[in-house]
C-alpha cells in the first residue's frame, strides 16, 4: 500500500511540474486531445496500463 501512495504522489508531482513549466503547451495539447477519437484514447490508455503493469510486475519480482 505504501508503494501505491508513493506512485500516486509521483504521478501528481510529474503532472504538476509539466503544468508549471509548460502551461501554454499543456493547454494546446489538451485542445488537440479533442480531435483524437475515443477508440484511440481507449487503446492508448490500455497500452499504457499494460506497460505500467509489466514494469511493476518485473520490479516486484
Amino acid at each position: 500500500m505504501n508503494e501505491l501512495v508513493i506512485a500516486f504522489g509521483l504521478f501528481l508531482f510529474i503532472e504538476g511540474i509539466l503544468y508549471a513549466i509548460f502551461p501554454s503547451k499543456m493547454k494546446n495539447m489538451l485542445k488537440k486531445l479533442e480531435l483524437v477519437k475515443v477508440s484511440q484514447l481507449r487503446l492508448g490508455g490500455l497500452i499504457f496500463a499494460i506497460i505500467g503493469f509489466i514494469i511493476i510486475y518485473y520490479i516486484k519480482s
